[in-house]
């Protein structure tokens, strides 16, 4: 945990994992829950083995504004949500709330470490892609 939290950044203060919100009628369950004390936020880490759907934005869109209405106090600025997935559907980033978002973001992991095949197309790729938007 104690790396996971040292590539997150700093200020982060590990809160409980499956974290438990409750509504009037439902119980909901957040994969893992941080405090930021130098951004004063909550930030919710969602894992998802597969690839990003629609639902999976939309699910994180509903914890964020549960905490904002249950959890966040005062003083803390609004909750931030990362969605963690296999693989990143850059359609549904297109057209979900996703694009113009300042509180949700979605990143591909993977997990397993690539070889270093693997990771000379991705920074191949990578580079096409910004070539592309560039022009």
């Amino acid at each position: 945990m104690q790396d996971f939290l040292l590539e997150l950044g700093k200020g982060f203060s590990f809160i409980k994992r499956q974290y438990r919100i409750s509504t009037e009628t439902s119980n909901f369950y957040i994969d893992l829950v941080f405090y930021n004390y130098i951004l004063k936020c909550f930030v919710l880490v969602d894992l998802k083995a597969d690839k990003l759907a629609h639902q999976d934005i939309g699910q994180m869109d509903m914890y964020i504004r549960m905490f904002n209405d249950i959890k966040k106090g005062p003083d803390d600025n609004p909750t931030i949500g990362i969605l963690m997935c296999a693989e990143r559907d850059e359609t549904v980033v297109k057209y979900s709330v996703l694009k113009d978002s300042e509180q949700i973001f979605a990143s591909k992991y993977l997990p397993y470490l690539p070889t270093e095949e693997e990771l000379r197309r991705e920074i191949e790729n990578t580079g096409r892609m910004l070539k592309d938007k560039e022009e």
